[in-house]
């Protein structure tokens, strides 16, 4: 009795089926095209290599003995050149360790031979599960989003949608907290967009200072300052064709946001210095990790740029919240980073990855890549051990601060510093900040900071319990 066709997202699903047995690589095509899959089948690692150059399976299916390169040895290609294709591992009995230690560096699952064929469906049906939603028949060249490695459910919902919205000009925000993805998600968009030939230009709002934001923003002319001493084009014309992402756009001052609006709304850049607006072609997609509904409610973003920003929102979860992900995330920096540091690791221990994907993860992305980046400098085994990860988890990472965040808790802490030092003394926190009072006051309101709270006077009070 033949299984019954896929339903949902496997319908269909084509899947490479690689065995050097004629009868068994006969008898597994059968079974799964009766199962309603669309099956190309080759005998050898050589010849499936070269029919992933012609076209995308949505699964592999590999027995682990085969001639010339083995099953493991195809398997470890494939995960370097598309990390998200699930592989499946036929086996025999002797090589099971192979097949277990495969697992932990990232095969999807193994089956020993003689295997049941409603476990195979089963499986096969498990990881389409996980990939089906990053498959699209129309379009079956997925290099748009190369650089996102998953599995999770929650991100191909995101990338779904944000394929979907790739095709319109509409702007886009995308909100998560650092390190989750952002400008990899705004590089996939605009890959995917009818923009992709033309440039994608990137640029941090809250890391440049707020004097020099504006001239590489929108340009400036020769002799529009004391430092400018040719013309300057503005990342706006840089990007012209193309996409401009505003990272941390909720760090950009108030002033600069008119600026921003009115460019928008006239699709026209005026150069510092210049009397004349240069149109300009571009796809705005902004990001962020704070909170703008309340930025808004404290009259430090502007309304009217929020909706103009805000078109489509796309909301990247959390590593916590994709902890599927962490083992292919892990083994896939491992893999890239081995390569950096010139060393051939071949995974992590069990136990180790078991450590990895229980962790919390409050830097998301970014703190995962520092963690694998230092067990890869340090390791001396080709498999990399618990004590290595465990090591790497306990060490604070600066890096899980952004910049701009960095940034930020630095210029709060000096002037906190100023205020104690002066006892409050605006005109001599100041001074020694060689600032003038008016900037400097915009420095505190900034900060929430308030000089009178540093005041020897105001502590002797609070002390003493009297209220003013």
């Amino acid at each position: 009795m033949s299984a019954a066709p896929p339903v949902g997202p496997g319908r269909g699903a084509p899947i490479l089926v690689v065995d050097d047995d004629a009868d068994m690589l006969r008898l597994l095509s059968m079974r799964l095209t009766s199962a309603g899959y669309r099956v190309t089948a080759v005998a050898s690692a050589e010849s499936a290599l070269n029919q992933l150059e012609l076209s995308l399976p949505q699964l592999v299916l590999s027995d682990v003995q085969l001639p010339g390169k083995d099953g493991l040895a195809l398997f470890d290609i494939v995960r370097a050149r598309h990390p998200a294709l699930p592989v499946i591992l036929l086996t025999a009995h002797g090589t099971i360790p192979d097949a277990v230690e495969a697992t932990s560096r990232g095969v999807f699952s193994y089956l020993t031979k003689p295997f049941d064929g409603k476990a195979l469906l089963d499986k096969i049906s498990q990881a389409l599960a996980l990939t089906a939603p990053q498959v699209d028949e129309e379009h079956a060249d997925e290099s748009w989003r190369s650089e996102i490695v998953s599995r999770s459910p929650r991100m191909a919902e995101v990338l779904a949608e944000a394929r979907m919205i790739a095709q319109s000009d509409a702007s886009v925000l995308l909100r998560g907290d650092s390190g989750a993805g952002k400008e990899l998600l705004a590089r996939a968009i605009h890959r995917a967009s009818p923009r992709a030939r033309k440039p994608f230009v990137a640029v941090n709002c809250g890391a440049i200072p707020e004097n020099l934001l504006e001239s590489e923003l929108f340009g400036h002319m020769k002799g529009a300052f004391t430092d400018a001493h040719a013309n300057h084009k503005g990342l706006f014309q840089q990007a012209d064709g193309g996409t401009l992402l505003l990272d941390e756009i909720g760090d950009m001052p108030p002033a600069l946001q008119v600026k921003l609006l009115r460019v928008l709304q006239e699709r026209a850049v005026r150069p510092l210095g210049s009397s004349a607006s240069i149109p300009v072609d571009v796809r705005i997609i902004s990001a962020t990790h704070r909170d703008l509904d309340v930025a808004m409610r404290n009259n430090q973003f502007r309304e009217d740029l929020y909706y103009r920003l805000n078109v489509v929102t796309l909301t990247l979860p959390t590593l916590g919240d994709r902890r599927e992900d962490i083992p292919l995330l892990a083994n896939y920096f491992l893999h890239k980073l081995g390569q950096k540091y010139g060393k051939r690791l071949s995974g992590f221990a069990p136990e180790a990855l078991k450590a990895l994907t229980s962790a919390q993860w409050p830097g998301n992305v970014r703190q995962l890549y520092n963690v694998v980046e230092q067990v890869c400098a340090l390791s001396t085994t080709p498999l990399v051990p618990l004590a290595l990860v465990q090591r790497a988890l306990r060490t604070p990472s600066v890096e899980v601060l952004s910049y701009a965040d960095a940034k930020t808790k630095f210029e709060r802490d000096y002037l906190v510093g100023l205020l104690k030092l002066t006892d409050g003394n605006v005109a001599d926190a100041a001074r020694l900040a060689d600032r003038n009072r008016t900037e400097f006051y915009r420095l505190l309101q900034k900060h929430a900071l308030t000089a009178g709270h540093f005041k020897a006077d105001s502590v002797a009070e609070g002390a003493s319990g009297v209220a003013e």
